[in-house]
């Protein structure tokens, strides 16, 4: 960016927050990403506005800019949520050897359940979304029951499943039922 749309770009950086405030509803978490976050994200867009802008109205064509650029990051997010699995969950998957899905889903569901009482209160929201996911409830169906939006599930899982994979306890605890460890012989 030159000098004069930097210029450009910090006199309508309130127009960031009056789309955050229009379009995003709720003083908490959307999905993954925080208020703060969406404004860095918007800020983005308005960057973009600012350097294809050919004259005409800027508002109006920044506030579309802006607002396809939020929304774009939330429907990415969405989609990474849904194509995570619960069995993503375990440090090394690729460890498993000859075991049938039933059993592994008995085994996932012990262990997540046993490292429930191992993490912090914010991870268990998350823990508890990836049990009644694997019942098959979706995203929705849970934050329906928890009274938040699916997004925010889906964030909550997240959160979980990178505090989950850094944690030796649960390798230990997948090698006590068997799982885990390669088989020799």
């Amino acid at each position: 960016m030159n000098a004069e749309e930097r210029k450009k770009t910090e006199e309508n950086m309130g127009l960031v927050h009056k789309v955050i405030s229009d379009k995003v509803h709720g003083t908490f978490q959307h999905g993954m990403y925080s208020r703060e976050d969406l404004f860095q994200i918007g800020c983005i867009g308005l960057c973009k506005a600012v350097v294809s802008d050919r004259g005409g109205c800027f508002s109006t064509y920044a506030y579309r800019l802006i607002w396809n650029e939020i929304c774009d990051a939330l429907v990415s997010s969405t989609r990474k949520g849904k194509r995570e699995t619960v069995v993503d969950v375990l440090p090394e998957t690729g460890d498993f050897y000859d075991n049938d899905d039933k059993e592994l889903q008995i085994v996932l569901q012990k262990i997540l359940k046993e490292a429930q009482g191992l993490v912090p209160a914010s991870t268990k929201k998350g823990i508890r979304a990836m049990l009644l996911m694997e019942k098959g409830y979706t995203s929705r169906e849970i934050g329906e029951w928890f009274g938040v939006r699916a997004n925010l599930v889906c964030a909550w899982v997240s959160k979980a499943r990178k505090y989950l994979r850094e944690q030796e306890e649960l390798r230990q605890m997948a090698e006590e039922y068997g799982y885990g460890t390669k088989k020799t012989g």
